[in-house]
């Protein structure tokens, strides 16, 4: 091959102006792009359709295969409230603080009662049954409920629960997650209620 000619072959490429009749044709042209239509001589069925209407194509450039879909063949008229359905949250009923009560109460209780969970120098991390659970079911001085795996001696913390006392008693002498879960589950119940740890539940001998 002659390196002269190698050396003279260039290829030139006109700029156009902004403002050129060629540039605003174009800018005309992609501003219509919708209503460009589509003839398939194989297929009269999709033929003179617009642009959003047409199915997905196969393409493939050298090695590549890829599939060509238009975003904007979701009805306009539809509005974003009919597509999303936001769920309506439960609603939960707070009750009032009676003095002495807050939440910070409970934390001060918390650093300075020395056996909130009613041990008596027992350890609290015993295995205990779910029927010894359901035994602890009456207002007094041992309410249990099971969090999680954990049971918890919540007697102590009646009169501080924000649901109120009515609320916390479907949770005595039973499993409360579901519970729980359904109204707070982001509550850290297990710093919340830590000192009134009883034991850990024997999932052995909960009945299926």
């Amino acid at each position: 091959m002659d390196a002269t000619n190698k050396d003279d072959d260039f290829t030139f490429s006109s700029v156009v102006p902004p403002d050129s009749e060629v540039s605003l044709e174009t800018k005309d042209l992609a501003s219509r792009v919708d209503s460009i239509t589509l003839k398939d001589a194989l297929d009269p069925q999709r033929s003179n359709k617009p642009l959003s209407q047409v199915p997905p194509k196969e393409k493939t450039v050298g090695s590549l295969s890829f599939t060509v879909t238009d975003s904007s063949s979701k009805p306009s008229n539809e509005s974003s409230s009919e597509i999303i359905k936001a769920r309506k949250p439960i609603t939960r009923t707070k009750v009032p603080f009676e003095k002495g009560y807050s939440q910070m109460d409970w934390l001060k209780l918390t650093r300075t009662h020395p056996d909130l969970a009613g041990l008596k120098g027992e350890s609290n991390r015993r295995l205990i049954s779910m029927d010894e659970v359901k035994t602890h079911n009456k207002t007094g001085d041992s309410m249990w409920t099971v969090l999680k795996g954990r049971v918890y001696n919540i007697t102590p913390y009646m009169n501080f629960h924000p649901g109120g006392v009515d609320m916390l008693m479907k949770a005595v002498g039973r499993d409360g997650t579901l519970l729980f879960n359904k109204y707070h589950a982001w509550v850290s119940y297990d710093i919340l209620l830590e000192k009134c740890l009883v034991g850990v539940l024997d999932d052995t001998k909960v009945k299926k």
